[in-house]
């Protein structure tokens, strides 16, 4: 039974589930009925969050014990009113190296992590599967674009670090989805599906009461013209 023009959106079959590469890909950006963004999206945000956190204290950790272990050995000289004013000073010291060096190392782990996720996730969506090739093509991507502004040597030590970094950070993230039976494009995959075929069931359901209301309203009317007609013809 076809949709009648005009008729509601509700009535028509449902869409199935994206068959192209870029119907995948467009899908990592789009919420859902819940207004959510898919798994894959949400890692990628989780993952540079962490990231962040991680390169700042790899930063400015090391930086602020320098800077403090620094200040003491430069300040034997200085006069303090106290000891806390110098114990005061010391972290004051360390703190704005934490904060300087932290920074400078939180947005380059952050940056290469985000892109690294964000090429690896596209490429598992494009071609609908996990593999370490998309981790390695991932890496050297994103080493290639880290190092391009040393020139040809450069783009070419980027371009190798990241293939050979991709290889076991792949692997890692492989065997840990692994882990559970399946891996998340698998697991996505499947969830696309039973969603598609649980809205089939139901669009199916409302089209057989829909009929059946049909049917019954076509009745109710043929009855009373079937009697207005018995009535002109007995006259």
């Amino acid at each position: 039974m076809a949709a009648e023009p005009g008729a509601p959106a509700r009535f028509g079959r449902p869409a199935p589930p994206p068959q192209t590469g870029w119907e995948r890909l467009s899908e990592l950006w789009q919420r859902d009925e819940r207004q959510q963004l898919p798994e894959e999206t949400l890692n990628i945000f989780k993952s540079a969050f962490t990231a962040g956190v991680f390169g700042w204290m790899y930063g400015g950790l090391p930086a602020f014990y320098q800077a403090r272990k620094a200040f003491i050995e430069r300040s034997h000289g200085e006069l303090f009113q106290n000891r806390a004013d110098a114990v005061q000073s010391a972290h004051r010291a360390g703190l704005r190296s934490f904060l300087r060096y932290g920074w400078r190392w939180s947005w380059r782990v952050t940056a290469f992590v985000t892109i690294f996720n964000s090429v690896s996730t596209g490429l598992s969506a494009y071609r609908n599967k996990t593999t370490i090739g998309n981790f390695v093509s991932a890496g050297a991507f994103t080493g290639a674009l880290f190092r391009m502004h040393l020139g040809l040597q450069g783009l070419a030590g980027g371009f190798l670090f990241g293939a050979v970094f991709g290889i076991p950070a792949g692997g890692l993230l492989i065997a840990m989805q692994k882990l559970t039976g399946e891996t998340l494009q698998e697991r996505r995959n499947r969830e696309r599906r039973e969603l598609y075929e649980q809205k089939v069931a139901e669009w199916q359901s409302r089209l057989s009461v829909t009929e059946v209301l049909g049917q019954t309203e076509s009745s109710g009317r043929g009855g009373p013209e079937m009697e207005r007609t018995g009535e002109s013809q007995s006259y």
